[in-house]
């Protein structure tokens, strides 16, 4: 990582992990022995955060921590950050919320808006994950999984559900980083990937909805039973 990047991740976290606690200022950069970073470099850095609506800068007092309030919830930095957090879990439901209250909606749109193209990924996809449905915790299935999730996004048409195929991927990488999905994939939700990819090039809307509000919900009951048995 260049300095720039460590320090951005080294400031975003404390902010986002609760280390840094809303009106505090930014502690002084810990490169761990490496030289300081230059104020260009921090000034950038600083800048990013703003944008992210983590840090207020103000002319004197220097740039203090936001209350979550204020973050950029959805920006996928942000996103992976409260994922290394104490609050993963949580976070993780609220995600799974917002996928419950689009992804359904977007599966029955796809019904009506997806092109051949869309039908293709999206069985493309859904066969990827069976094939490496034993290895579901590994990077092969995720791919699978991004690549189906952002194709459903996409194939609805709905440019404001396509714009948050990065949130939903940035999900699913986070439930695999650390260790929140199972060796072995749900058989029962894999042949719902595949129904809903059958039943959009169907033009069934309504039980592509269904069935994918039944993937969602299983996702987030996975995620509460990994954390349990933990």
């Amino acid at each position: 990582m260049s300095l720039h990047d460590r320090l951005l991740d080294e400031w975003g976290m404390a902010v986002v992990g609760g280390a840094v606690t809303a009106g505090e200022r930014l502690p002084e950069p810990d490169m761990g022995g490496d030289a300081a970073p230059s104020r260009t470099v921090t000034r950038e850095v600083t800048r990013v955060l703003e944008s992210m609506g983590l840090v207020s800068v103000k002319r004197k007092a220097g740039a203090t921590a936001n209350p979550i309030e204020a973050w950029n919830i959805l920006d996928p930095q942000v996103i992976r950050w409260r994922l290394r957090g104490p609050h993963r879990i949580a976070a993780l439901h609220e995600l799974s919320q917002l996928r419950a209250a689009v992804e359904p909606a977007a599966a029955r749109l796809a019904a009506t808006e997806a092109t051949p193209e869309h039908w293709a990924t999206l069985t493309e996809a859904a066969i990827g994950m069976v094939a490496h449905s034993d290895h579901a915790d590994e990077s092969e299935y995720l791919e699978a999984d991004i690549l189906f999730h952002r194709t459903l996004l996409e194939a609805s048409g709905n440019l404001m559900f396509a714009a948050l195929g990065e949130v939903i991927a940035s999900t699913l990488t986070g439930r695999t980083q650390h260790e929140l999905m199972p060796k072995t994939a749900d058989q029962t939700a894999l042949n719902w990937h595949t129904e809903v990819a059958a039943l959009i090039r169907k033009g069934d809307g309504a039980a592509a909805e269904a069935t994918m509000r039944r993937i969602v919900d299983e996702s987030d009951q996975a995620i509460s039973h990994i954390a349990g048995d933990r």
